[in-house]
């Protein structure tokens, strides 16, 4: 059995079970203990399991089904659209920009092609959206296909981000909590968030007004940390004065 099978049966197990030993993971998949403490410290650096001691457990995340790319990119597609437009008018020629991962972001790039600037991503829909068009450079960042988000994320994805120094980033979110926090409903990507935070000189934050307050209990940031938001007419407006209070600049779509 190779490794992703195994591996694969080991979040199966845990959906079943929501927690297993290292001891019973051995003796159902008829390996060493030794193999199963390696896949399950694999398995936890890409957020598919928390490690117990001893063991392992399926994370909050991971164990509710997630909405697939195509999926969300059909939800509040206009206001979508519109956000993706005002936010690469933000982008002036020659910059370097960092796009995370969403169906946002995919959009921004579509309204990037033709553009004499680098964008840098580990989001696979973004591209798709770029690969054959040559006034853009893109880099890919590397680490673990999550197919169904269209993404790429791990301890890979980290350390090449460690790597960039980019004039702009848009960061996707799942939620824009009234007291001001980002957050987001995997823990997987949270951490890139942030990673692609550190990277770039100026943070804007695209957040239809579907995305106030939204969902997600792991903060991404504050809105103390985003320099421009760009969001749509219906979003709440206390929170978006937070956002101006702490020195950033809003843009409405």
């Amino acid at each position: 059995m190779t490794s992703s099978k195994r591996r694969a049966q080991i979040v199966s197990s845990l959906r079943t079970k929501g927690a297993a030993s290292v001891k019973e993971l051995a003796e159902t998949l008829q390996v060493s203990e030794s193999t199963i403490r390696r896949d399950l410290d694999v398995l936890d650096r890409n957020g598919e399991l928390v490690r117990t001691y001893g063991g392992a457990a399926l994370s909050p995340q991971a164990a509710a089904p997630e909405i697939s790319f195509a999926a969300s990119a059909e939800r509040d597609s206009a206001e979508k659209e519109a956000v993706a437009k005002r936010a690469a008018a933000l982008v002036e020629d020659d910059m370097v920009v960092v796009l995370d991962i969403g169906t946002s972001t995919r959009l921004i790039a579509r309204h990037l092609r033709g553009r004499p600037v680098t964008v840098i991503t580990a989001n696979l829909a973004v591209l798709d959206e770029l690969r054959d068009d040559e006034a853009v450079r893109v880099c890919l960042l590397g680490g673990v296909v999550r197919r169904n988000y269209l993404s790429l994320v791990g301890s890979l994805t980290e350390a090449a981000l460690r790597q960039v120094s980019s004039d702009l980033v848009f960061l996707s979110c799942t939620g824009v909590r009234p007291n001001g926090h980002v957050v987001d409903d995997m823990e997987i990507e949270t951490q890139i968030k942030r990673s692609m935070i550190e990277a770039a000189d100026q943070v804007a934050l695209v957040a239809s007004e579907a995305k106030f307050p939204g969902t997600g209990s792991l903060r991404v940031c504050s809105l103390a940390q985003i320099d421009t938001l760009v969001t749509t007419a219906g979003a709440d407006p206390k929170t978006l004065e937070l956002c101006r209070q702490a020195g950033g600049k809003v843009v409405i779509a």
